[in-house]
């Protein structure tokens, strides 16, 4: 085995140049090789506690698929990775390593982190790349479960409830299964294939599938109880779009950050005229909000063409984007108007002109751990012809509307027992769903604790 190698910096991600990719939809981040991998590999000192492993919401045995690289089994780490984590490719480009696993690494108390993501997605991309099928056996228990969400959670639970023998069927609404990994996340982050790689490896282990199904509207729950599924688990997302509630919301030109970017990656419409979707954005376009999915929206039109500009009402350094999205973002030539709050988009024949923006300042904290915007009565407007915000999702209403004897909170997130049950008898609940938009690890987090009670319910209620 090679000796611990105590570089204090990770081995550089290889990536486009700022200036090629802000004009192309192709990966930004291209990946480590053999080599590089196995010189950040050996940077893990294998620590007998293994914090970093603890900061994973799925729980992925770190130190141990990283010495197998070092072993040149990579077949082997990636078996490692899957045993708890069934979208690996997807986890290590999207994950918010720096704040979970890589938050906890021992190396990252006096110098960088390993680099744990960098290290799943070349032992995933080594295996998507090959053609491999080992099969894993399992013993039917002949008990029909649904799952209403073919996104992240939704995976997750439909994966590992079929590696416990259960026939599963995924309903989504989409003609696309993949919820946020194919409609929120744009392909230079993500490329499509690649998600519907991981979904062919779900779909490998018995999950059946069926798009173009509303449940609430095409199908109801008390439908699929009827048909002999004996547990429904919704992982239906947070997909209902926040607005400013101001006024001039309703021009043309103003988008919904979910609207832009379902359009811009399920519907390609970056591909007009190929595909049918055109998307009108011209050229100055303002961002309004400071998360990854602003960042993904305000790199999206970037590469559109057009002249972006990030408006937050908090400092830069307040930002809850992932640094390395905000760095990004700026490399790309993305504007930012940090410290300003839209109060009033202005239109010229009922389309979008300008927007108006009130300076703010910071006060003390608030209950986030950030410091509070105030108004400051100061005033600008500046020339804009699209409004893409990107404040924050909700829980789509519709499985509450539509089943009364299910409980949400007011802002709508549906409401679970420590078992993550409903108060709907056999109707359990988890990811973005429940908790409003999070991460894509902490969905799959929820879909795995799910899989575990559904499997800990049906169980004893045979007893």
């Amino acid at each position: 085995m090679a000796k611990f190698n105590m570089a204090k910096t990770k081995v550089p991600m290889p990536e486009q140049d700022p200036d090629v990719r802000n004009k192309n939809f192709d990966e930004v981040s291209l990946g480590y090789t053999l080599e590089m991998a196995k010189e950040e590999a050996t940077r893990c000192i294998q620590c007998k506690n293994k914090p970093c492993v603890s900061g994973c919401p799925v729980g992925v045995k770190i130190p141990e698929f990283i010495h197998l690289i070092l072993e040149d089994d990579l077949d082997g780490a990636y078996d490692k990775i899957a045993e708890t984590n069934n979208l690996p490719a997807i986890c290590g480009r999207v994950c918010p390593q720096e704040v979970q696993c890589e938050g906890k690494c021992t190396r990252g108390i006096k110098d960088e982190p390993v680099g744990i993501g960098r290290l799943e997605r070349f032992v995933a991309d080594y295996r998507n790349n090959k053609k491999y099928n080992k099969p894993i056996e399992v013993t039917s228990v002949n008990k029909k479960v649904a799952v209403v969400g073919a996104g992240p959670s939704g995976l997750s639970a439909a994966a590992d409830l079929a590696k416990r023998g259960y026939s599963v069927v995924m309903f989504d609404a989409f003609h696309t299964a993949g919820g946020v990994l194919m409609y929120g996340i744009p392909e230079f982050r993500l490329p499509k294939k690649l998600v519907q790689k991981e979904l062919k490896n779900v779909i490998g282990l018995g999950v059946k599938l069926q798009t173009n199904t509303i449940v609430g509207r095409t199908i109801s729950i008390k439908d699929l109880f009827d048909q002999g599924f004996e547990a429904i688990y919704l992982s239906t997302g947070a997909g209902l779009p926040r607005f400013l509630g101001i006024p001039g919301e309703n021009l043309n030109g103003v988008y919904s950050a979910n609207e832009f970017l379902t359009r811009m990656n399920l519907m390609k419409a970056y591909k007009f005229p190929e595909y049918d979707t055109a998307v009108h954005i011209g050229k100055k376009v303002c961002v309004v909000g400071g998360g990854n999915v602003a960042m993904d929206a305000a790199r999206s039109a970037k590469r559109m063409g057009a002249d972006v500009t990030v408006v937050y009402r908090r400092s830069f350094e307040e930002m809850p984007a992932r640094i390395e999205e905000s760095h990004h973002a700026r490399e790309e030539g993305i504007k930012f108007m940090n410290l300003h709050n839209p109060v009033e988009i202005i239109g010229e024949n009922g389309w979008v002109k300008k927007v108006r923006l009130e300076k703010m300042e910071l006060g003390e904290p608030d209950s986030s751990g950030r410091r509070r915007p105030i108004a400051t009565g100061e005033f600008e407007e500046c020339e804009f012809e699209s409004v893409i915000i990107a404040i924050g999702q909700s829980p789509n209403p519709l499985i509450k509307n539509t089943n009364s004897d299910i409980d949400t909170e007011s802002w709508g997130g549906i409401i679970i027992d420590d078992r993550t049950m409903t108060t709907k008898e056999a109707v359990f609940a988890g990811g973005d769903a429940v908790s409003g938009a999070a991460t894509v690890i902490l969905a799959m987090g929820a879909g795995k604790k799910a899989a575990e009670n559904i499997d800990k319910y049906l169980r004893e209620k045979d007893k």
